[in-house]
């Protein structure tokens, strides 16, 4: 049950992390946002709860770690797609 919500709960901030870049018109990418989400929330709610001292426990530092680093993924996977082009 758990790593259902963790899923979910990565594809949630994977999507915020779209919308709030303005990834495109044509709505959210779901499978961006389900990588973005699970990478971020991993690297950056992980290093984010433990560089604080919060361990691995729910907390808000690591939420909002989770969603910035959801949004460097993002932000950096939309430059490799514009670079690549």
């Amino acid at each position: 049950m758990l790593i259902i919500g963790l899923v979910l709960f990565g594809m949630l901030v994977g999507a915020a992390a779209q919308l709030v870049l303005g990834k495109s018109r044509k709505g959210v990418d779901w499978a961006m946002a389900f990588v973005a989400g699970l990478a971020g929330s991993f690297v950056g709610g992980l290093l984010v709860s433990l560089l604080l001292g919060d361990g691995l426990a729910l907390r808000p530092s690591g939420l909002i770690g989770s969603f910035v680093g959801a949004l460097i993924v993002t932000a950096a996977w939309q430059w490799w797609k514009r670079r690549a082009k």
